[in-house]
């Protein structure tokens, strides 16, 4: 079930993109959603969890998911919190798609450790969608064939439950758990921060957004 959800989720959103074409506004607000969905899964439960671990090292895991988040950052810039820049030569962003490979393989790592984190899985789920409409979105716009690029989505679709067959059978991820699930707050921190405070155009208020926000931390909330 874990498996076909992570795959569904981007499988979806490349529906969405071929099917649906969906406008910018459409897919930003499906952002604010899946950051303020992120953002209270990360406070309400993973936070209470790796803190209720004997450890005093939790926080430094933490900031290095923020560095390790920011450095994804640098090649793919900022596709996973919303921004994708078009090659005007139609190139295919290699580095953009290996940063978000990886992204989405750590993701998968602490789904491994406990098959009950259904909180997680569905941030995870919910986070995929937009992330996979905006890398779909880039595909079409490029001189990459349709065929290719629904090829390269499936590999995308792969990496967290690769990420999660690797944190439930490789001894080392096994061993430092509570870490690594730290590790992957501080990357949830990250973009789900960036998502829900970058400050609109012209500073002005975005109620729809507003009101995406505030689903997303009840639905959270409610789960």
């Amino acid at each position: 079930m874990t498996y076909i959800a992570l795959i569904l989720s981007v499988l979806v959103g490349v529906f969405i993109v071929f099917g649906l074409k969906p406008n910018l506004k459409t897919v930003q607000l499906l952002l604010a959603f899946s950051g303020a969905y992120l953002l209270s899964v990360t406070i309400l439960h993973l936070l209470p969890e790796v803190y209720a671990v004997n450890s005093s090292n939790i926080g430094l895991f933490i900031l290095i998911g923020l560095l390790f988040q920011l450095i994804l950052d640098f090649f793919s810039k900022g596709a996973e919190h919303g921004h994708i820049h078009i090659h005007e030569d139609g190139s295919f962003p290699w580095a953009l798609f290996f940063s978000l490979c990886v992204h989405a393989f750590m993701e998968g790592i602490p789904l491994g450790h406990n098959q009950n984190h259904d909180y997680l899985l569905w941030a995870i789920v919910i986070h995929n969608v937009p992330i996979s409409i905006i890398l779909g979105t880039f595909f079409m716009k490029s001189k990459i064939s349709k065929m290719n690029a629904i090829l390269f989505m499936i590999f995308f679709s792969l990496m967290s439950p690769f990420g999660s067959l690797a944190g439930e059978y490789i001894e080392i991820l096994t061993a430092y758990k509570t870490e690594i699930t730290a590790i992957i707050i501080g990357i949830f921190l990250h973009i789900s921060t960036i998502i829900l405070f970058e400050t609109s155009k012209d500073h002005k208020f975005n109620s729809l957004k507003f009101i995406a926000i505030l689903i997303g931390m009840v639905v959270a909330y409610l789960a």
